[in-house]
């Protein structure tokens, strides 16, 4: 049960990575390999540290304790992902020209790794409510880093085909229905 849990939480932690994708295949700005792989790693270290965090708290407090706090702060983040109010000002999600900031359609090493730390903000709190349940660490960044390359590299290839899917249009909200689901299964077994 835990790895299908680790597996769903890796999903549910790159969904926005299907929206830059899409958004950057649209508009035809390159996402080159070198660069996804620095957004996936960005997110497996900022994995690693939430993890870390978590399990620290967790050696001061009861396993089923532990359980609960990181249920409950999976389910937490997953309703504030999906009553979040969509954003009025230019974001990288929907504008590409955000992240390239020299303007030539490519996303450099340099333009990933800020694009990276924007991206790993839900691998940062669903880290942490790992940590706190005793996830294995492995497992959860692996499959973080795994799902990162996958969701940017698939999407980017079919911007313009998976824009058109439910996928495409709502990745928040079913990355916040996933977190719910996991923080859930977390509280109750």
């Amino acid at each position: 049960m835990q790895w299908i849990m680790i597996l769903f939480l890796g999903i549910a932690a790159n969904l926005d990575n299907l929206g830059i994708g899409l958004a950057y295949g649209i508009q035809k700005t390159k996402i080159p390999f070198r660069s996804n792989v620095t957004i996936a790693l960005v997110s497996m270290v900022v994995t690693y540290f939430a993890m870390v965090t978590g399990d620290q708290l967790s050696t001061y407090i009861s396993l089923g304790t532990a359980d609960l706090i990181g249920g409950l702060l999976l389910c937490t983040i997953g309703l504030w992902m999906l009553l979040q109010p969509r954003p009025m000002q230019p974001n990288p999600f929907e504008d590409p020209t955000v992240a390239d900031t020299d303007g030539d359609r490519i996303i450099s090493i340099r333009e990933a790794l800020p694009l990276g730390f924007l991206l790993s903000a839900n691998c940062l709190a669903a880290g942490f409510g790992m940590g706190v349940g005793g996830s294995s660490m492995l497992g959860t960044i692996t499959s973080v880093g795994f799902f990162s390359l996958i969701t940017i590299g698939a999407s980017h290839r079919f911007g313009s085909l998976l824009s058109r899917t439910w996928i495409g249009k709502y990745p928040t909200g079913i990355a916040g229905g996933l977190l719910i689901v996991i923080g859930i299964v977390e509280i109750l077994f």
